[in-house]
């Protein structure tokens, strides 16, 4: 009998600034390790999809946020597990600083591809760039 593989619900953020986006890189000790991504993060038993964008933004690079409307929804199965990632407009007025990822960049939409994004990630590049 087949074993299911566990489900695990994730949400970033897609905060653009002046025609860039903000990405961050992954530990290199992490799972997918150095790959860049949307900032976010899982979202833990009993939190509202808000609440859990809003404490990892401010735990993974320092900044206060403001959770705006869902932008997008990906669900994608990897080796181990399926992700299920809800993607949030947001703005914030801070500065991101690395603190829980290696670093922080803003992107513009022309440059994302020199950046190597896991899957789930690469699917929400991929509607931003209209593909």
């Amino acid at each position: 009998m087949p074993v299911s593989k566990p489900r695990i619900r994730v949400v970033a953020a897609r905060i653009e600034r002046d025609g860039r986006f903000l990405i961050t890189q992954r530990n290199p000790h992490a799972v997918l390790p150095l790959l860049w991504e949307f900032p976010g993060g899982r979202v833990e038993a009993g939190e509202s999809d808000r609440d859990a964008l809003a404490r990892e933004l401010e735990e993974k690079v320092g900044i206060v946020i403001e959770v705006g409307e869902l932008s997008m929804s990906v669900s994608h199965e990897y080796d181990r597990y399926h992700l299920d990632m809800h993607v949030y407009c947001a703005t914030t007025v801070d500065q991101p600083i690395p603190k829980e990822v290696y670093t922080v960049r803003w992107v513009a939409p022309a440059e994302f591809e020199a950046y190597a994004f896991p899957s789930a990630d690469q699917q929400t590049v991929d509607a931003l760039l209209g593909e």
